[in-house]
C-alpha cells in the first residue's frame, strides 16, 4: 500500500528563501527595485515582504538614507526576514495587515509589494490603504 503524506513538514520561510527565491523571487525583486524613482524616495513601505528578498534588493537599489518599512502579516516570515537580513541599514520589519495599515495618511513616498496582492482577501481595500498611506505624487509599484 502506498504511503500518503498529508502533513507539511519543514520551514515554509526556508523553502521560500532557498527554492522560490532563486527560481522566481530574485528576478522580480530586481525588477521591482529597478522601477522605483530613487531620486524621489525617502521612505518606502513594503507590503507582504515575506522573507525579505525584495527588501534586500530595495535596500541595495535605493540611497542609504532612505528608510524602508517592510511589513508582513505572517510572523514566521517576519522572524525569518529579521534573522536573515538584520544587517540591512535603515530597514524596519513590522507586522501589518495590508487591509488595515497602521500608518498615517501620506506617510510614504513609495509603496511596493511583490506577489502579496494575490493573497489579500479584500484586494480593493488593500489598494485603498496603500493609496491612503502614499504621499501625493508617490509611487505604487507591485508585481
Amino acid at each position: 500500500m502506498a504511503q500518503s503524506h498529508t502533513q507539511f513538514v519543514g520551514s515554509i520561510p526556508e523553502l521560500y528563501e532557498e527554492h522560490l527565491g532563486p527560481l522566481l523571487f530574485h528576478f522580480y525583486a530586481q525588477d521591482l527595485a529597478g522601477r522605483l524613482d530613487d531620486d524621489a524616495v525617502g521612505r518606502v513601505l513594503e507590503i507582504a515582504c515575506g522573507t525579505g528578498i525584495a527588501t534586500e534588493y530595495l535596500r541595495h537599489a535605493l540611497p542609504h538614507p532612505c528608510q524602508i518599512v517592510a511589513t508582513d502579516l505572517n510572523d514566521p516570515m517576519l522572524e525569518f526576514a529579521r534573522s536573515r537580513r538584520a544587517n540591512l541599514g535603515n530597514v524596519q520589519f513590522d507586522r501589518a495587515d495590508a487591509g488595515s495599515l497602521p500608518f498615517e495618511d501620506g506617510s510614504f513616498d513609495a509603496v511596493v509589494c511583490q506577489f502579496g496582492v494575490m493573497f489579500f482577501p479584500e484586494k480593493p481595500r488593500a489598494m485603498r490603504e496603500a493609496y491612503r498611506v502614499l504621499r501625493s505624487g508617490g509611487q505604487l509599484i507591485f508585481n
